[in-house]
């Protein structure tokens, strides 16, 4: 089983071990990034190879918007920290227990990420060739 520690971010503060931050308030909350968020709680590793399977983990649930029912707040919804660990660390234990199906779904995961990013910088391009046609008629 991956050891990891999970704590509320301090802005400014700097970690060492490998980590990730999880946001925490809005509607987003539950999503996994590697540069620290205001509102966030940081998932604290002994390596990097834990880093990069829990990683994968925590965006499958932030992508498949399982934190939304554990959500808090009438104006500003929030994730608190004692729900965010009593249902993280059983998810990961599960997911993890199925360790090659996991690399298996991280790979997919991996592919279908580049896939989106090469199709949102070809669909950039086709909207800025478009807007420089279009400006030609604008400026005649």
């Amino acid at each position: 089983m991956t050891n990891f520690i999970v704590k509320s971010h301090v802005i400014g503060k700097t970690y060492e071990k490998p980590h990730f931050f999880v946001l925490n308030k809005g509607l987003n909350s539950g999503k996994p990034q590697n540069e620290p968020f205001t509102n966030s709680f940081v998932i604290i590793f002994q390596n990097k190879a834990d880093k990069e399977d829990i990683f994968w983990i925590a965006a499958s649930l932030w992508k498949s918007k399982f934190w939304m029912p554990y959500l808090r707040g009438s104006v500003i919804p929030f994730l608190a920290l004692h729900e965010f660990k009593k249902e993280f660390f059983p998810k990961v234990t599960r997911l993890l227990q199925e360790y090659e199906q996991h690399q298996k779904n991280v790979k997919a995961l991996q592919l279908l990420h580049q896939q989106e990013t090469h199709y949102t910088k070809n669909l950039k391009l086709i909207n800025e060739l478009r807007n420089t046609i279009l400006l030609k008629y604008r400026t005649k």
